[in-house]
């Protein structure tokens, strides 16, 4: 199981990659797997203001609804619509193509907050 270190993980299996001021948000490689065949993702609206751990959509798989939680707070600068016609690139590639939004980020000081690859692995258990 991968856990790419250039990433910064929450506890509900999100991640953010920070590109010069906006995060890029996915759900992680183990979520992914714990899910299974992903079949639908609800994502926001351009423009839409996130804050930092509040609930910004949901992921539907074939035997579960979860919540997505936002790492970070910002403004939804761009959502992934590939997802809409394709949502099961994010079983194929969830830390590339299967990313969900990217946030114009409010205070980058928050991604601090965030685990690291090493820890988030020791949460997972991996």
């Amino acid at each position: 199981m991968e856990f790419p270190s250039n990433l910064k993980y929450t506890k509900d299996h999100e991640w953010v990659r920070v590109e010069a001021g906006t995060g890029v948000v996915g759900i992680t490689e183990y979520a992914q797997g714990e899910l299974g065949d992903v079949v639908f993702v609800e994502l926001p609206a351009v423009g839409t203001k996130l804050q930092q751990g509040k609930q910004f959509g949901t992921i539907e798989a074939v035997k579960t609804v979860s919540d997505l939680f936002a790492p970070v707070s910002g403004e939804v600068v761009e959502i992934n619509e590939t997802l809409k016609d394709s949502p099961e690139v994010v079983n194929k590639e969830p830390y590339e193509g299967g990313w969900m939004i990217k946030v114009r980020m409010a205070d980058a000081s928050e991604v601090n907050t965030l685990l690291d690859a090493a820890k988030y692995g020791e949460m997972v258990g991996h």
